[in-house]
């Protein structure tokens, strides 16, 4: 009965996305431009450490995204630096006549047009990120729902970091990673508290899981439709997760509520399929919309306007692809790195992730590291 079941990693079509670059015009190293705003220790009030001409062109960009995405063909908007490396309106669009029709400025802050292809979710180096671990395991490593498979399919995505909750430890990853079967067509059930998550995911172990190991138990939270982030936890079963959060490739990161991102800002992240990957910060303030299945290969169940959102360098998703899902993404330093947000979604030129403190704030947690 398992060989009917094909292995996959969940890529969920974007409807709009105010966040996306053009393929093949911007490499994984991204923009060598210094920082706009200075480390900070976390990323609320946001718009209080940007320096006041950035803080300008976002007034100015969110007054005309609604009137912008109206228009046939454009999906988005963002704020980034141009060529000069000065703040500047990124339009996306999908055909070359948008593209044609794009204004040079408006009022009077420049504009970068981009001609993208669609943004997915992405659920899905020497080190192995999809092998079972003997635990304590690390994070940034396959895992995901016990029972996530349905309609021919099973999914997965990546077990991104370790956070704490009223002193209970628990694993961070995605909703559409931990919780997003909210049917019971496919398997006859559906995502609830107490599920277990295992490592790895059933992508990587034929989609049998008793292959893999349970290392936590599902805290259904139900973040979307109703919040502003794809996130989701599951508290750890003891003696299964390094008590440090430690992540493949990465180490232990730093504890606490992270960092605000900046343009131009060097990142890492740790995850299933691409591993230990480097990129840099290309935009901020993006808008995007989200398309989500309601169980693995399920049919459309709900399409989410995400606000505020962090855009990375993904060209040819050397940084982000289907499956890493639910990775940390963090400073690119050597050691000590703070937490910068939660990646979930993507295509082959750009990535998104939800800054880490919209995700800390929604669960009431921080991060577990030094």
């Amino acid at each position: 009965m398992r060989k009917s079941f094909i292995q996959r990693n969940r890529w969920l079509l974007l409807i709009g996305a105010a966040a996306v670059l053009a393929l093949g015009l911007w490499g994984c190293s991204g923009n060598d431009s210094a920082p706009l705003a200075p480390t900070q220790n976390s990323d609320q009030g946001l718009s209080d450490r940007l320096t006041p001409k950035m803080q300008s062109v976002m007034a100015v960009q969110d007054r005309h995204t609604p009137g912008l995405m109206a228009k046939k063909d454009v999906i988005g908007t963002a704020t980034t630096l141009d060529d000069n490396g000065q703040p500047a309106i990124m339009l996306l669009v999908t055909s070359k006549e948008a593209l044609d029709a794009a204004p040079a400025s408006i009022e009077g802050v420049p504009v970068k047009a981009i001609l993208t292809d669609k943004i997915v979710a992405m659920r899905s180096g020497t080190v192995s990120h999809k092998s079972k671990q003997t635990p304590p395991i690390q994070l940034g490593t396959s895992g995901g729902w016990r029972y996530d498979l349905a309609n021919g399919y099973c999914c997965g995505g990546t077990l991104g970091s370790l956070i704490n909750k009223a002193g209970t430890q628990r694993i961070l990853s995605n909703y559409h990673v931990f919780e997003a079967d909210i049917v019971s067509g496919g398997n006859g059930r559906v995502a609830t508290t107490g599920d277990y998550i295992i490592q790895p995911g059933l992508i990587d172990v034929g989609c049998n899981a008793a292959n893999a190991q349970n290392v936590a138990t599902l805290v259904k939270t139900s973040s979307l439709p109703g919040s502003n982030v794809d996130c989701s936890s599951a508290n750890v079963i003891s003696g299964m997760v390094s008590s440090t959060g430690s992540i493949l490739e990465v180490g232990v990161i730093r504890a606490g509520s992270g960092v605000a991102a900046s343009v131009g800002q060097k990142v890492k992240k740790s995850g299933r399929t691409t591993g230990l990957t480097r990129s840099s910060v290309s935009g901020l303030n993006a808008t995007i919309s989200v398309q989500y299945e309601n169980e693995c290969a399920g049919g459309v169940a709900f399409t989410k306007t995400f606000t505020g959102q962090i855009l990375v360098a993904n060209s040819g998703s050397k940084f982000l692809a289907g499956g890493d899902s639910g990775s940390l993404m963090v400073q690119d330093v050597t050691s000590g790195a703070n937490a910068v947000g939660l990646l979930f979604a993507g295509s082959t030129s750009i990535a998104v992730a939800n800054p880490i403190g919209s995700v800390l704030t929604f669960l009431g947690a921080t991060m577990v590291g030094n």
